[in-house]
């Protein structure tokens, strides 16, 4: 399944990338997020992969339930965002990613992240990780296996750089985060996966879409992303695919807990 999603995932960076080097329409959706033909375009390639190879898994995909066109979903099923970062794409900057996951009874279980711009992916399924280089013409040239760190004290911190509200602010105060940095899109999971920092918090709004491939590697890394409940993040938290049905709640994205004393 792994190798579907990376070939999807590639072939639409590839689309991705074509709009991001010769211009592209933006347009607001009802949310007021930017969408672009790439955000449409990626989807259509990504969703066709998966449907063709795993016809009896649903596949929610973000700008096809933006639309209101979503199958129910039962036990497995897809979530696909095809540009997680848009405001990043719009603007020029890099950090943008197409991303890919399974979601098996409300755990995300396998996922692949890729950023085109950075020529970089992320995999993972169960209890393992990878972090993959990917040439100029979209093949994977090296692949090395990844894990989350111990959370370290100070823990170095990943916050969005579109996204950042006083409820973050004071977080990173209370938890003594001195080394904080600004990162778009679903990056901030991968970073924590590789061991690249500690803690990812994130109180404004997220979908289910915007987090599951991320979550995916960051589980199969060693690490945890909770709800404010200490609890696990859920996906496909109703049967009926509506937009405000795939909502997330505030969460806490960790690397790897301390073994105890």
């Amino acid at each position: 399944m792994l190798a579907i999603f990376g070939k999807a995932a590639l072939t639409a960076g590839a689309a991705i990338l074509d709009v991001y080097r010769n211009g592209m329409d933006v347009s607001l959706k009802a949310d007021a997020s930017p969408v672009t033909q790439a955000d449409e375009i990626a989807e259509g390639i990504i969703v066709s992969a998966l449907t063709e190879a795993f016809p009896d898994i649903p596949v929610i995909a973000e700008e096809a339930v933006a639309a209101g066109h979503a199958p129910d979903i039962d036990a497995r099923f897809f979530l696909v965002d095809p540009l997680d970062g848009t405001k990043e794409f719009v603007a020029g900057k890099a950090d943008f990613t197409v991303n890919i996951a399974l979601i098996d009874q409300g755990v995300p279980v396998a996922g692949i992240v890729y950023a085109p711009a950075l020529n970089v992916a992320y995999a993972g399924e169960g209890d393992r990780a990878w972090k993959m280089a990917v040439s100029p013409e979209g093949a994977v040239s090296i692949r090395v296996p990844i894990t989350s760190r111990t959370v370290v004290e100070p823990p170095v911190g990943l916050i969005s750089r579109s996204h950042c509200d006083a409820q973050t602010h004071a977080f990173v105060a209370e938890h003594a985060v001195t080394d904080c940095r600004s990162v778009g899109s679903s990056l901030k999971f991968c970073m924590l996966a590789e061991g690249g920092a500690d803690v990812y918090p994130r109180f404004t709004r997220t979908m289910e879409w915007d987090t599951a491939a991320g979550d995916a590697i960051l589980r199969a890394a060693g690490g945890r992303t909770l709800g404010l409940d200490g609890k696990p993040l859920v996906y496909g938290k109703r049967n009926q695919a509506h937009d405000s049905d795939f909502a997330n709640p505030s969460f806490i994205a960790w690397g790897r807990a301390a073994e105890p004393a």
